[in-house]
Parts: C-alpha cells; sequence; structure tokens
C-alpha cells in the first residue's frame, strides 16, 4: 500500500508540472488531427503545415480561455464565461480561415471547400475550447484533493504529536516513583518495569510516526501500560485485557486506545477509595473489523455530569480524529451508567 501511494504521489507530482500535462495535451491533440488527415488521403507535407496553422489557432484560444476567461467569469458568472467563449471561438475562425485561405494559393482547389467548412471549423475551435476548460477543472479539482490529502495527513500528524503530549505526567511520576521504591527494596520487578517503561517511550516517541501500526504493537502498548498501572493500583483492583482474534497482519491508527485508557483510570480507578474498582477492556479482531470494549468502575461521590471529562484529549476529539482517519468505517458508543462507564467501539479494518 505505501508503495503504491508513493507511486500515485511521484505520478501526480509529475503530470502536475504545467509543462508536462501542457505537453501531453498538445501531443494528444496533434496526433488526432495527424489521424484524421491521414484517413483522408491528404498529401503528408501539405496536411502537417494544415495542422500546424490550426494548432496555432487552437493555441491562442486555449490560453486565452486558461488565463483570462477561466479565471476571471468561469467560477462566478457561468453563463456570462459560455457567452464570452462562443464569441471569442466566433471572432478567431474567420481569422484562421484566412490564414488557411492564403496558404492554399498553391493549391486553389481547396480553397472551395474551406469556405464551405467554416461552420465545422468553428465548432472544432468551440470543442478545443470546452475541453481545455474540462481538463483546467479536472487538474484544478485533482490539485485541490491532492492538497486536501496532504493537509489531512499533516492534521492527523498534529493530532499524534498533540496525543503523545498528552500522556498522564502523574502516571510517568508514579510508575518512576514505584520503581524508585522497588529499587530500595531491590525487587526483581524492577527490571521489568524499566523494560515496560522503555519500550513505552519508544513506541510513542518512534515507533508512532506512521498512519498505520501493527495492531499487535498497539496491544503490546495496552499490556505495557496496564501492567505500570497495577504497580500503583490497590491490590485488591481488577484489570484486565482480554484479546480475541487473529491480530498478526491487522493495521490501525497508532495510540488509537490510549485517551480510553487515560480515562478509564483518571475517571474512575483513580478514584476509587475503599478498593474494589476495576478496568476491564476486550478487544476482538476478525478479518475486517474490530470490536473494542473498555468497561470501569465509578464512585458515587463522583458527579455524574462531570464524568466524561476532557482527560486527555478527551472524547471530542476522539470522535474527531476518528471522523479523520475511519470516516465511515467506525462507530463509537458510550454508556455513563450509575456504577460504570462503558465505551464500545467498532472500526473497519485495512489488512
Amino acid at each position: 500500500m505505501k508503495k503504491t501511494r508513493t507511486l500515485l504521489d511521484r505520478t501526480y507530482e509529475f503530470l502536475s508540472r504545467r509543462p508536462v500535462y501542457h505537453g501531453i495535451f498538445w501531443l494528444v491533440l496533434f496526433a488526432l488531427m495527424r489521424w484524421i488527415d491521414l484517413s483522408s488521403g491528404i498529401d503528408p507535407w501539405f496536411a502537417v503545415g494544415n495542422e500546424l496553422v490550426q494548432l496555432v489557432f487552437y493555441a491562442l484560444l486555449v490560453y486565452v480561455n486558461l488565463y483570462y476567461l477561466i479565471p476571471r467569469y468561469l467560477a462566478r458568472y457561468v453563463l456570462v464565461y459560455l457567452l464570452l467563449a462562443v464569441a471569442f471561438c466566433a471572432v478567431i475562425t474567420p481569422i484562421e480561415v484566412l490564414a488557411l485561405y492564403l496558404k492554399f494559393s498553391s493549391r486553389p482547389e481547396y480553397r472551395t471547400s474551406l469556405i464551405q467548412q467554416q461552420s465545422w471549423i468553428f465548432w472544432g475551435n468551440l470543442l478545443v475550447t470546452f475541453l481545455s476548460t474540462i481538463l483546467r477543472v479536472i487538474m484544478d479539482w485533482w490539485r485541490y484533493q491532492n492538497e486536501k490529502q496532504v493537509l489531512l495527513t499533516q492534521t492527523i500528524q498534529s493530532e499524534l504529536r498533540f496525543l503523545k503530549s498528552q500522556i498522564n505526567p502523574h502516571f510517568l511520576f508514579n510508575t518512576l516513583n514505584n520503581l524508585y521504591a522497588l529499587t530500595l527494596k531491590k525487587s526483581d520487578k524492577a527490571p521489568e518495569i524499566v523494560l515496560k517503561l522503555s519500550e513505552i517511550m519508544r513506541y510513542m516517541l518512534y515507533e508512532c510516526n506512521e498512519r498505520s501500526v501493527l495492531l499487535s504493537r498497539e496491544i503490546q502498548y495496552i499490556n505495557n501500560y496496564l501492567d505500570l498501572e497495577r504497580l500503583r493500583q490497590p491490590d485488591d483492583s481488577s484489570i484486565s485485557f482480554e484479546v480475541e482474534g487473529n491480530i498478526s497482519n491487522q493495521t490501525v491508527a497508532p495510540l488509537l486506545f490510549v485517551p480510553f485508557l487515560e480515562n478509564s483510570f483518571k475517571h474512575g480507578l483513580n478514584h476509587t477509595v475503599n478498593g474494589g474498582g476495576f478496568v476491564k477492556l476486550r478487544l476482538t479482531a476478525g478479518p475486517e473489523e474490530l470490536f473494542f470494549t473498555i468497561e470501569n468502575s465509578k464512585v458515587d461521590m463522583f458527579p455524574g455530569n462531570q464524568y466524561p471529562g476532557s482527560g486527555g484529549i478527551g472524547l471530542v476529539n476522539v470522535r474527531q480524529r476518528l471522523e479523520m482517519l475511519y470516516p465511515g468505517q467506525h462507530e463509537l458508543s458510550v454508556e455513563n451508567n450509575p456504577d460504570r462507564y462503558i465505551v464500545s467501539l467498532r472500526l473497519g479494518l485495512n489488512s
């Protein structure tokens, strides 16, 4: 997929150069005129001369259309543009006929047919003019789509950088404090905690710069995150994560589940005073869809209308990010019950 996009980007970059697509247009038009004249049996060199004269007038029509009529009138005054384009072709056609008439001085037999074919020459000029308009609209649309894609990529990267900056500092400080306590006790857990913390930081800093990452790496990140959270939660807290399905080749947007993790602890388990709190995660990966559910306990003293607060990037920004990354391919639902909070996400996958 990445190689295909790179090839498309290079193709677009090459074709979007003005000399390239203008050159292609005139070569195709000249080849078409050559093919028509070959079928008519006219002397090749004589025909080529006629075609070059016609190309000069076509170029006049096309470039006046591209650099004057379209920028000034097409977007705002379509009817005026159409009238001016037709009028300009009507003015140019007699001049073109006169130039060809003078060229036919050595072949008087062609002059009579030339006069009779003025209307066809007019329609040909009009066709070339409107063809250049259509191509201009297509190129502008293509350029707009490319710029839109670049802007979308930059927006997603900005969202990702913002997401990285929003990882809870208290989580890191508490983890380091717990790690310090373990080192004082010379606990065997200390090296494992250092390894998990380094994996989390490496993943966030170096592996999340792409638009998508392997689902297995995202799951490993979640497991490391949960392992570090277990260190600082009460012993009677319940933190579980179940994974089902084939996750080896699936890809997702990086750090997609971080806001849900942060909110489940920041607004749920961290406020549990008497113990017994829980965070339960479940992820099921199918061939084309992923189902993710996270459920956490709530405390009575926590106001229900404040619970879905904007910790981390907040659920509002999560929805915006999903709209950018998976338009029409996701479904996010939230249940704010009196004793628990449940977030469910259905996501379309690209294998």
